[in-house]
């Protein structure tokens, strides 16, 4: 027995409290963001069935909803509006009415210190489902006018803003969506309002939960030709660095599990910046299905799959989960 190690790792992890005294990695409630959908329409709230136990809210049922995120100790809600009418202009996206603009001065109303980060993207609101303005002549290969859709995304952040947003979160993979966002909030005295880019959004398989939920899945073609290609790393580099420069606060990598390597090079190359990662619909949904079937512990495998997204280096995570993730570290012995 002579070669057999002195130091033994398993030492450590006989017990609860032992393991606390090693963890490496902690979660807390601070670092979650709550996504919430909310409609216009109150003929569309309810269940959404492709993710079990999330619900499009009305504004009125919003007011419970900000409440209870509060009380679990969450900082931070990600707005999404779907609304009534959509058209090819997308004019629903930024009109001071607009459905998103009312729950942001809602939420504002009841629960002040909230964090409320708005999504500022045109596929819900377009009719044809494509992230910007179309192209003429249209292509399905490269569909959307990419220097046209940034003066509408730019009057999109505005509207929020002025609503109370704290943050607007450009989702779109616009090339110069950052700056024309900064420069749209600057020339309006809106100094204060941050920007959480979608930096690094890979065009995945994983966003069809979402889509039914935001009703957003584009009537043609995919969003090949502005989403990332889901086989390159270093172009996500050079995406989060564009963003940086233009005057992005905050830069984000999604979805989260399939991209902890993102994350990870990411975290390496910018140490001191802001990252977020989206937990996306999908990576919920399956988690979800897993557990109703039997085939998995939920809680475990919500709270292993976060804890892997903050280990891999992000500083707060966008989930589905958040309100029982909340719980389940307030219950933790």
């Amino acid at each position: 027995m002579a070669s057999f190690p002195h130091y033994r790792l398993q030492r450590l992890r006989r017990t609860p409290a032992l393991r606390g005294l090693r963890c490496e990695t902690r979660l807390h409630r601070e670092q979650l963001i709550d996504p919430l959908f909310v409609v216009e329409d109150s003929s569309m709230a309810g269940a959404v069935p492709s993710m079990p136990g999330i619900e499009r809210f009305t504004l009125d049922s919003l007011d419970r909803r900000a409440e209870a995120v509060g009380k679990a100790g969450i900082q931070a809600i990600l707005l999404f509006g779907v609304p009534a009418r959509k058209d090819a202009q997308a004019s629903g996206s930024f009109a001071p009415d607009g459905i998103v603009c009312r729950a942001v001065e809602r939420i504002k109303r009841v629960a002040p210190d909230l964090v409320v980060i708005t999504d500022v993207c045109l596929c819900p609101y377009t009719d044809h489902g494509h992230c910007g303005l179309l192209a003429t002549p249209r292509a399905d290969s490269r569909p959307i006018d990419n220097d046209a859709t940034l003066e509408v995304l730019g009057r999109v952040a505005v509207a929020h803003a002025r609503a109370g947003a704290d943050l607007v979160a450009p989702s779109g993979m616009i090339d110069g969506m950052v700056s024309a966002i900064r420069l749209a909030l600057d020339n309006v005295g809106l100094v204060n309002a941050g920007i959480l880019s979608y930096s690094a959004k890979y065009a995945s398989a994983f966003y069809g939960p979402f889509r039914d939920a935001a009703d957003s899945a584009p009537h043609f073609g995919d969003r090949r030709a502005y989403q990332m290609d889901p086989a390159n790393a270093r172009e996500a580099l050079a995406e989060v660095a564009l963003d940086i420069d233009e005057g992005a606060d905050m830069v984000m990598v999604k979805p989260a599990l399939p991209c902890l390597d993102i994350i990870r090079r990411v975290r390496d190359t910018y140490a001191s910046f802001p990252l977020a990662a989206y937990q996306v619909s999908g990576e919920y949904s399956m988690i979800k299905a897993a557990a109703q079937n039997g085939w998995l512990d939920e809680r475990r495998a919500m709270m292993e799959t976060l804890t892997a997204i903050v280990r891999a280096g992000a500083d707060v995570v966008i989930t589905y989960f958040a309100l029982a993730a909340a719980e389940a570290m307030e219950s933790k012995p």
